[in-house]
């Protein structure tokens, strides 16, 4: 796990909370521990990474719709619900909303552990996916209008000498600009720059 992730565990009965955290504890896995869905709204921050442990019923506010409130915001971070017996119907519910797992109580503590470090690694993929897309709209947003119309027009596959022609500039002018625009982005050839096009649309 990537030492900024943590495993946020959510559940109103206290000794799953310290049957939980122990585990959590003996595998090396930071963890925060929280007895309701409200108490974890009011610690949260959207920058944080990980995973969470959701009990699917508890007063209050229950596992479904902190998942559905969570969604709403774009959180991205990987939900495994904990089920009783009788919660199945709802547990199928949480996995179409997108949940990654859900498991019986009480879990079994290898299967558990596996569960979270899979959930951990699809976190880190996607926190990587989000940073790399965000990094690159940035380098996007830095380009200046002409060199956007450039960029444009180039990743489109249109010839310097048209691209001059319909721009009103000399063909020199519009391979400096491209130049830039290719420095800005990081593209050394034109289908890295054609794959920043389609991606940054």
């Amino acid at each position: 796990m990537s030492a900024d992730q943590r495993v946020y565990v959510i559940d109103d009965d206290e000794a799953v909370r310290d049957s939980m955290g122990m585990l959590l504890e003996s595998a090396d896995i930071d963890y925060s521990c929280f007895a309701s869905a409200d108490e974890f709204l009011d610690d949260h921050d959207e920058t944080r990474r990980g995973c969470l442990v959701l009990d699917i019923r508890m007063p209050g506010m229950t596992g479904l719709e902190l998942q559905k409130s969570l969604g709403a915001t774009g959180s991205t971070l990987p939900i495994i619900f904990l089920t009783g017996h009788g919660d199945v119907p709802m547990a199928v519910e949480a996995m179409r909303q997108g949940a990654f797992d859900f498991l019986r109580k009480p879990v079994n503590e290898n299967n558990f552990i596996e569960r979270i470090q899979l959930a951990l690694d699809q976190e880190s993929g996607d926190w990587r996916q989000k940073t790399d897309r965000e990094q690159l709209c940035e380098r996007v947003a830095s380009l200046t209008g002409r060199e956007r119309e450039v960029f444009k027009m180039v990743a489109e596959g249109i010839a310097n000498k048209v691209i001059a022609s319909e721009l009103g500039i000399s063909e020199r002018t519009v391979e400096v600009h491209r130049a830039q625009v290719m420095k800005k982005l990081g593209a050394r050839t034109l289908a890295q720059l054609v794959r920043i096009h389609i991606e940054s649309e």
